[in-house]
């Protein structure tokens, strides 16, 4: 079980997966990228995203380590996730869950209010998934020819550079 853990394998039902997960820009280019195995959670993954984000400023300077904006899924809407990126200055743009809007509404006045929720900013989400299909273009990252985690890996940064040339 260690040497899977170590190439990050995930077994489920659909055999031995692999998850990558990409922070992008507006333009689809990827900022950061991890991978993890198949059956591990997307949401566990974004706060070593946003630890991994480095965007070089023009000219001299430090490069910028925060995004302004993350738009994401209704996976990342738990108050935690939220609670991260507030304690980051970091807008977040995620629609809530529907179990999270039953429970507060249950609630009543206790339940508190929505979280802010920008539906037309939420459009512009479909970006990153067109940025992960621009990485899927290339075959060997579509089907994972290599065995090792490593290796993968590299392939990932390779397609990732291709990407930003």
């Amino acid at each position: 079980k260690g040497a899977l853990e170590d190439e990050w394998l995930g077994v489920s039902r659909g055999g031995r997966t692999t998850k990558i997960h990409v922070l992008s820009d507006g333009n689809r280019r990827p900022l950061s990228v991890l991978v993890s195995a198949g059956q591990a959670s997307d949401p566990t993954y974004l706060v070593p995203l946003l630890d991994a984000v480095r965007v070089g400023r023009p000219g001299p300077g430090r490069p910028r380590k925060r995004p302004i904006t993350v738009r994401m899924d209704r996976a990342y809407g738990a108050r935690t996730y939220r609670r991260a990126l507030r304690a980051r200055k970091i807008r977040c743009v995620c629609p809530e869950r529907q179990d999270a809007r039953k429970a507060r509404l249950r609630k009543g006045s206790r339940g508190g209010r929505p979280p802010q929720f920008d539906a037309q900013a939420y459009k512009g989400r479909q970006v990153v998934e067109c940025g992960i299909n621009r990485l899927k273009d290339f075959r060997a990252l579509a089907t994972r020819y290599e065995k090792r985690g490593y290796q993968f890996l590299a392939g990932v940064h390779v397609a990732c550079i291709l990407l930003w040339l």
